[in-house]
């Protein structure tokens, strides 16, 4: 289990969502809005932008969600802090 904790209100994530992610954290856990939680993984494509990989889980109405490769559309850092701009799930 990971140390980095990343609440979303939501039960799923989205285009457009914006995570705030500890800046040093390579992997955390997301508490989702419904107590779901999955684990999440900071990666880099083929071609070196950041890609965020979700496990699998399910929602507390108990849909299964797969898991997925979304594209980051932007990132930011302010201080020991990263935000994340989701972009699509890759297929």
């Amino acid at each position: 289990m990971t140390d980095h904790v990343i609440e979303v209100a939501y039960s799923h994530l989205y285009p457009g969502l914006i995570l705030d992610a500890p800046a040093d954290a390579a992997d955390f856990l997301v508490l989702f809005g419904d107590d779901s939680e999955s684990r999440a993984q900071l990666l880099r494509d083929s071609t070196g932008r950041p890609v965020l990989r979700m496990g699998g889980y399910m929602t507390a109405k108990g849909t299964v969600i797969d898991e997925r490769v979304w594209t980051v559309r932007e990132t930011v850092q302010r201080g020991n802090r990263l935000r994340l701009r989701l972009g699509r799930s890759l297929p």
